[in-house]
């Protein structure tokens, strides 16, 4: 359906915003849906790098993969872990409207170039525009906040860029459809860093739900956690080394101000790392809770296992309307998939359960368990803390596409439906009544008051 999908023309197509505009004033009168207008990219500069060698063997400049970052924070930096032990991975540049947050990058990946006898080199910038204007970098890694992703990624696009894009693809859904739009236009490799798609546990459980092993499913319990709040934190002053004015960007709201959380500080002298992850994820003003933040992982489990891979459930009812206890997704074909615990010893850890008419299956992080056991491999890796933020899997898979100019594990129409399903669970939310959708047509079959709601 993505091919066929018509944006209107008061969203995103209708506005040109150029460099120089979103460079120097970001929020002169333009609302967000004009602001998320698609401008025209030029191509200016281009650097050369030289031939490199991983463990004494030679790189060839056809093979290497040349990578620019956009958004430095810890999701950046563990995404740059992970894409550093990639054979032929090189990064150029590193951008982020905070400069510490830059230099911190640039001393980072300037040791790494050294510890492979590569001169080092990581140019940094305030503004993505100028690391897209590279024409020696092949990759855009996206790690900015949710409201950034679809700007960055469509520019990225338009500039031929491949992208991977962490989850949620996001921060509405016409955002997402445009980002699908771009990536098919343009010809991309696109991954979306839904990283358990790569991995073991969750393949296994995928495959076995597929496979029918536990016959058909007839109910889903995923855990993901607590749906966005409404912005408390004060105002406090903006420190010298951000650039709010740029972080804020789309968002276009007078209601959201500079509060450290939302932008966790850092310092180089000594190093001190963020106490926190950024707390827009909490917000509704800011971003779409752990609805999106742990549904981009576990919904989209969900609908790999039962083939809704670029669709999903076409009504949504939310949690406590006519005492209904879970918030509650109803498909087509009468699967139905709650937001509640999955396992009854631990109410709050994320995860899965699926449950057929001939057993059930429990899937989450390092862990699977079956009514079955015997359907299970034998022997299951442990995974460590903090492991899935540095999953190399997934970033090879996408740097093997990069080189094949192939589709990855979780390409754009992936990322798309999942963001898209976890949007519509907060719109019924916020409209306190169930939400009908019909995933062909992409649209609220002429329901009016969700058609002009904010995530659409």
């Amino acid at each position: 359906n993505f091919g066929a999908i018509i944006l209107r023309p008061s969203y995103i197509l209708s506005y040109i915003i150029n460099k120089i505009t979103m460079k120097e004033n970001t929020k002169k009168g333009v609302t967000r849906r004009e602001f998320l207008g698609l401008s025209a990219l030029g191509l200016a500069s281009l650097t050369i790098l030289p031939s490199w060698a991983v463990n004494g063997v030679r790189i060839a400049p056809s093979d290497r993969v040349v990578l620019g970052f956009v958004g430095l924070g810890q999701q950046g930096l563990s995404d740059f872990k992970s894409f550093s032990t990639c054979p032929g991975v090189q990064v150029a540049a590193c951008c982020d409207v905070d400069s510490l947050k830059r230099e911190r990058f640039k001393r980072r990946v300037e040791a790494w170039q050294k510890s492979l006898n590569v001169a080092p080199r990581c140019d940094m910038y305030e503004f993505y525009e100028d690391v897209l204007d590279r024409k020696d970098i092949d990759v855009i890694e996206v790690a900015t906040p949710d409201h950034w992703h679809a700007l960055v990624a469509i520019h990225a696009c338009q500039s031929g860029k491949d992208v991977y894009c962490q989850k949620p693809l996001a921060y509405t859904i016409t955002e997402g459809l445009a980002v699908a739009r771009a990536v098919r236009d343009n010809n991309r490799v696109f991954q979306i860093g839904s990283q358990q798609r790569s991995s073991k546990e969750f393949q296994d459980a995928i495959a076995l739900v597929r496979a029918g092993k536990i016959g058909h499913i007839e109910k889903i319990y995923a855990r993901v956690g607590e749906p966005p709040k409404p912005l408390d934190l004060p105002e406090m002053d903006v420190p010298g080394n951000l650039n709010f004015n740029q972080w804020m960007g789309p968002l276009n709201d007078p209601k959201i101000h500079y509060h450290p959380d939302l932008c966790p500080p850092i310092s180089l002298e000594p190093e001190q790392n963020e106490k926190l992850w950024g707390a827009w994820r909490w917000y509704q003003e800011t971003g779409n809770g752990y609805t999106a933040d742990w549904g981009a992982h576990m919904f989209d489990i969900a609908q790999a296992a039962i083939g809704m891979d670029g669709s999903g459930p076409v009504e949504f009812i939310p949690k406590g309307y006519e005492g209904t206890e879970y918030a509650t997704m109803k498909y087509a074909n009468g699967i139905v998939m709650t937001e509640q615990p999955y396992r009854e010893d631990n109410a709050n850890a994320q995860g899965i359960k699926f449950i057929g008419d001939k057993g059930w299956l429990k899937v989450a992080r390092g862990y699977i368990e079956c009514s079955d056991p015997s359907l299970l491999p034998k022997e299951e890796k442990k995974v460590g803390k903090g492991e899935y933020e540095v999953s190399s899997p997934h970033m090879q898979n996408f740097i093997d596409c990069v080189r094949s100019r192939r589709n990855p594990i979780a390409p754009v129409e992936v990322g798309c439906s999942t963001n898209t399903l976890c949007c519509l669970q907060n719109i019924a939310r916020e409209l306190g009544r169930p939400v009908h959708w019909d995933p062909a047509t992409l649209s609220f079959n002429g329901d009016r008051e969700a058609e002009s709601h904010r995530l659409y």
